[in-house]
């Protein structure tokens, strides 16, 4: 099945990743959001765990080995075409995630990635709901370390 008008929506993971009080962000290649920024995330493979897909993403597009932490929320990207039919669907689970090992470098996936301090976000033109999640992480990433 293609990502592209799909028969169904597809599971997808994201991860706001924390290393020294900045986020990693990543600019897409590939659709949505291509040459966006965007939080490091992608599908979930058949017979994977969210958790597992949610790390073998973040290394394929940061190079960071990562520890996964709660749940941040859940959402739905519905992004609609010209004529009104439904071009992408996808269900995401966002979580917040500790930089744990490994150097940051772009992957395939990804144009390139950037470890941005959270008043510079602004810069980086995100979506709302990336924004809103991003926040919610950096909280919750606050009150763990209390």
């Amino acid at each position: 099945m293609t990502r592209s008008y799909p028969d169904r929506p597809f599971v997808g993971v994201g991860a706001v990743v924390v290393s020294d009080g900045r986020v990693v962000l990543v600019r897409r290649r590939q659709p949505p959001l291509a040459g966006e920024w965007s939080l490091p995330g992608g599908t979930v493979e058949l017979g994977e765990t969210l958790e597992q897909a949610l790390v073998r993403e973040v290394f394929e597009e940061t190079g960071l080995r990562v520890r996964v932490g709660p749940v941040v929320e859940v959402l739905d990207r519905i992004e609609h075409d010209a004529k009104g039919r439904v071009q992408y669907h996808y269900a995401l689970v966002d979580y917040l995630c500790w930089h744990h090992k490994g150097a940051l470098v772009a992957g395939s996936d990804v144009g390139e990635v950037a470890l941005v301090h959270p008043h510079d976000l602004e810069g980086y033109r995100l979506t709302d709901a990336a924004t809103r999640v991003i926040d919610h992480a950096l909280q919750l990433a606050a009150a763990t370390t209390d």
